[in-house]
């Protein structure tokens, strides 16, 4: 991962936002410029980040009420903060990096409040890039950032990004290209022409957004 990655703010997640978010968390925050930016759109009260890299936490204080700092999995965050009282959490680019990321998601999603949202995305294995190193060249050689990120432990399409984001009881609202076509109508005519099948080729990333609906007894 590069300080570039720790730096971005990502928009893209803006048209998802609930329309109240009053406390937020952002697991793998970098340095907090997604949590600002989410601060200019909505009337935040209380963000908390939790980021493994300590100078990127550093900086995130800035912009986070509090900051845990390492590894999220071993972070007491529920400790901290109480059963359905978040709404908004994000987890970026994140969770393909944790050993168990159900158990994640299945810890996070019991703290959002009534129409809180979980935003998650994950890269996609099923990117045409990657399938044609792989097929065509028997390329399965591990980088430094992509698909095949040397810190990544698990690897999702569409369909397994959505059980993700949603093994945790909340309910699907959106699961997009993270990124899609800078012509949204050549995007749709060929989505159509394919059945779909070619937006799963061209994503990069996996945007998906779940929902809890009410909270159960």
């Amino acid at each position: 991962m590069t300080g570039r990655y720790f730096a971005t703010a990502r928009g893209e997640i803006l048209p998802f936002l609930p329309a109240k978010v009053g406390r937020v968390l952002d697991l793998g925050c970098g340095t907090g410029a997604t949590v600002a930016l989410v601060r200019k759109e909505r009337a935040v009260a209380w963000a908390c980040g939790v980021e493994l890299d300590a100078a990127a936490a550093e900086e995130a204080g800035a912009h986070c009420d509090k900051v845990f700092v390492g590894d999220a999995a071993m972070q007491p965050i529920e400790q901290e903060i109480a059963q359905f009282s978040l709404d908004l959490v994000l987890c970026l680019d994140v969770l393909e990096h944790l050993a168990d990321p159900w158990k994640m998601v299945r810890r996070l999603s019991p703290l959002l409040a009534p129409h809180g949202r979980l935003i998650l995305s994950v890269p996609n294995i099923r990117n045409w890039k990657f399938l044609w190193r792989l097929v065509a060249k028997g390329d399965f050689h591990y980088r430094d950032a992509g698909v095949l990120d040397r810190t990544h432990l698990r690897f999702f399409v569409r369909d397994t990004a959505i059980e993700l984001a949603t093994c945790g009881g909340l309910t699907l609202v959106a699961a997009a290209n993270a990124h899609p076509f800078v012509f949204p109508d050549a995007r749709f005519l060929l989505s159509r022409a394919s059945g779909g099948r070619l937006e799963a080729l061209l994503a990069k990333q996996w945007l998906v957004v779940a929902e809890r609906r009410a909270v159960t007894s």
